[in-house]
């Protein structure tokens, strides 16, 4: 007869048990490497629900817990990107609002998270709401936070590793400013019905912009999210959108978790908030895969 401690190593619990301590050692020990210089992302789908928030906040505390400084500028006027950093966005506080319609330096609205020594954010507060119509009849109405972001990037003497922008689920032109200020886009992609959805024509305005507004624009990673492996769903849209995109699709996969969901409600990422949970997990193995690729770029 077995003793309690025995198991069979042979079952699907033990399996997965032994694959995550595998994973863990492995990404524990991983270095990872830091770009030679600022790279500045867009984290964009028009499709609300597929993580992008999420995936905005907790790459940037995995990259930040790998050694990189980081900052968020938060685009959305939700600012759910600027309370899961744990850092203050009410109204009275200087925001990304004051600098791409009343042109206030960057520099001026930084906040440090508390979850981190190399993670900043630049927040968002309720007047972001109206921003865009404020735009509309601005000069260079486009190009206002690239013009902000460049002036603040060379004012540095210590330069960050990676900059990502939280765009709002739409298109207008708060987004475009994004795209305008960024280098490469990241489209998180949920394993779920309809995932591809409205993605045609989110490429066709990336690739109006790159035509027009910034030729330096690529469509660099793709990261597929709320993944279960339990169902043929999941593997059969992350099959096709591996098929349809290539090399741009990261080997890392974002499943459903409840430690991911739980983690803004403290204020954290789910990287401070559980390292140990698989969410972190695989956000830390996915900021992994984003900077080795930088580094062979």
């Amino acid at each position: 007869m077995s003793s309690s401690t025995d198991y069979d190593a042979s079952t699907p619990l033990a399996r997965e048990i032994a694959d995550l301590n595998r994973r863990r050692r492995a990404i524990a020990t991983q270095k990872f490497p830091l770009p030679a210089k600022t790279r500045v992302f867009t984290v964009s789908n028009q499709k609300g629900g597929v993580g992008k928030t999420t995936t905005t906040v907790n790459l940037a505390a995995a990259l930040a817990h790998g050694g990189a400084r980081v900052l968020v500028i938060d685009l959305d006027p939700q600012g759910n990107a600027s309370t899961a950093l744990g850092v203050n966005h009410q109204a009275e506080v200087a925001s990304i609002y004051d600098v791409i319609v009343d042109e206030a330096p960057i520099a001026d609205t930084v906040q440090r998270s508390p979850e981190s020594e190399t993670l900043w954010c630049v927040p968002a507060t309720i007047h972001l709401a109206g921003a865009e119509i404020e735009l509309v009849s601005l000069v260079a109405r486009e190009q206002r936070l690239r013009t902000a972001l460049d002036q603040y990037l060379e004012s540095l003497d210590e330069p960050y590793h990676y900059v990502f922008i939280d765009c709002p689920p739409s298109l207008g032109l708060l987004t475009i400013n994004a795209f305008v200020a960024a280098q490469e886009v990241l489209i998180p992609i949920q394993c779920e019905y309809y995932a591809l959805e409205g993605l045609s024509q989110l490429l066709r305005n990336i690739e109006l912009i790159e035509r027009h507004l910034n030729p330096n624009l690529r469509v660099s990673t793709i990261l597929l999210t709320m993944y279960d492996s339990r169902t043929n769903l999941s593997n059969q849209v992350a099959a096709d959108v591996r098929e349809h995109f290539g090399g741009q699709v990261l080997e890392a996969m974002i499943p459903r978790s409840v430690r991911v969901s739980e983690a803004p409600s403290y204020g954290q990422s789910v990287v401070a908030y559980d390292v140990n949970s698989t969410g972190s997990l695989s956000y830390l193995e996915a900021a992994a895969e984003i900077a080795a690729r930088g580094a062979q770029d």
